[in-house]
């Protein structure tokens, strides 16, 4: 079970280096414009979840860059929340718009933390476990 989401987003200027690419450390700021587009059409955003006194913390990221993004290009990303349990796994994939190159992949994993104690939770909240029973029917 997976639940999919198309984010699009046009590089700007300030996110290039001296070498007129994106910065490699811009492309972590497009994964978390993807992962709160994925999961603000999921239904269950970051405002959803405080609500129900958890977080969801990044533990791990693997990145892998395939080619460079440049000033002006449209980008597509899509991401996939893979798992949620006993932890969040998001998978994306970053394409040129118009040519439909990958250029980009990466996976995260977020662990559900209690808000309160600050302790890992190994559960998904029941919220986000009906979002996501419902997308994948």
């Amino acid at each position: 079970m997976k639940f999919c989401a198309e984010t699009f987003l046009t590089v700007q200027f300030y996110d290039l280096d001296p070498m007129n690419v994106v910065w490699h450390g811009n492309y972590i700021k497009y994964l978390e414009r993807a992962r709160c587009d994925l999961l603000y059409k999921l239904g269950y955003g970051y405002d959803s979840m405080a609500k129900d006194g958890i977080m969801y913390p990044v533990a791990t990221m693997d990145l892998k860059f395939i080619k460079p993004c440049y000033f002006n290009q449209k980008l597509k990303i899509v991401s996939s929340l893979e798992e949620i349990e006993p932890c969040l796994i998001i998978k994306y994939a970053i394409f040129d718009e118009e040519t439909g190159e990958k250029l980009f992949k990466a996976k995260t994993m977020q662990i559900c933390v209690d808000r309160l104690t600050n302790e890992s939770v190994y559960s998904a909240p029941k919220g986000l476990k009906d979002k996501f029973a419902c997308c994948n029917l």
